[in-house]
């Protein structure tokens, strides 16, 4: 127990100390507390950099956190945020208004990307209610996905240009584009997400050893399952949304979480992959802003994730 205390506390820290990294790089290095900042780099700071480092922590604990319960409820170390479909309902979404309306107005992406990615979660949880496997459950949330996949990719044939390219700049994912007027929308969203995972807290822990062990214990196993589709789907629908799909953040985080603390118990694994999903973007982020032209989110968190899935599926073999 003092060990674990003792790595969430630098945890913490490190969090801070990356928190006020992302917010001084740049392509101008920018030192919020000095005494000689103009109103000038002081509206940068304020109206671009730290509504960034802020998404960049709520987008790597929602990712990691989804990550964990999806990979806890399919009993998968290969699952992920976007296992039930949650992206690509997103990213139709987005691709019917860019590619059929010939809107190209960004303020409304994350609104399109929300319809899509709550249509895609509402028919997992209609499915949910009938089938009661979660093998099931998870090859139905995976042909959703490739519908919505293959109906994107049908609208980029008779996408004008324009349109195509405003959806694929959207695809590769970026924190910047969150606004503080767009923070008031999703931070409620991750709240919500966050109320159905501390429901189901308790019941991952049964979920760990399978259904039918749940079930012994007393856990009412189709009502947690509810709780961590809902979850989900708020937590990597939210943030998909917002900043676009990021990848491997979700997949990843959470095996380091439970290497790092070596336990599986969802008291523990759930802050520390919310605290390291946190950090890892951070880290990504700080690094994307080094190039003079920033480098979508995606790529970077692609090189520290993918390893990680290669470790994972070398060590079991």
């Amino acid at each position: 127990m003092k060990k674990n205390t003792l790595i969430f506390g630098a945890l913490i820290v490190l969090l801070l100390l990356l928190f006020g990294l992302d917010i001084c790089s740049g392509s101008i290095w920018l030192w919020p507390w000095s005494d000689s900042l103009s109103a000038m780099e002081g509206q940068i700071i304020h109206a671009i950099r730290l509504p960034k480092a802020i998404t960049a922590i709520l987008a790597g604990a929602s990712l990691s956190i989804a990550g964990l319960i999806m990979q806890t409820l399919f009993r998968n170390p290969l699952a992920g945020p976007y296992t039930l479909g949650v992206s690509s309902g997103a990213s139709l979404g987005v691709a019917l208004l860019t590619m059929c309306t010939m809107m190209i107005a960004l303020p409304l992406l994350p609104v399109a990307a929300v319809i899509g990615a709550s249509l895609v979660l509402l028919l997992v949880l209609a499915v949910s209610k009938r089938v009661t496997s979660n093998v099931s459950l998870l090859i139905v949330g995976l042909m959703f996905g490739s519908i919505a996949g293959a109906l994107v990719s049908l609208l980029q044939n008779f996408a004008n240009p324009d349109a195509l390219k405003l959806f694929i700049v959207w695809t590769l994912g970026s924190l910047s584009s969150v606004s503080w007027s767009d923070m008031h929308l999703l931070l409620p969203i991750i709240v919500l997400g966050l109320v159905f995972v501390l429901l189901a807290l308790k019941p991952l822990n049964g979920l760990l050893l399978g259904e039918d062990y749940a079930r012994g214990l007393g856990i009412n196993v189709s009502r947690t399952r509810l709780y961590i589709v809902l979850a989900t789907g708020l937590l990597a629908g939210g943030v998909t949304a917002f900043c676009g799909p990021i990848a491997f953040i979700g997949v990843a985080v959470p095996h380091i979480a439970r290497g790092l603390f070596r336990t599986s118990n969802h008291r523990i694994t759930v802050p520390a992959s919310a605290l390291l999903g946190a950090c890892l973007l951070l880290v990504c982020d700080v690094l994307c802003s080094l190039f003079t032209y920033p480098l979508p989110i995606s790529t970077v968190s692609a090189l520290f994730g993918a390893p990680v899935i290669i470790w994972i599926i070398l060590k079991q073999k």
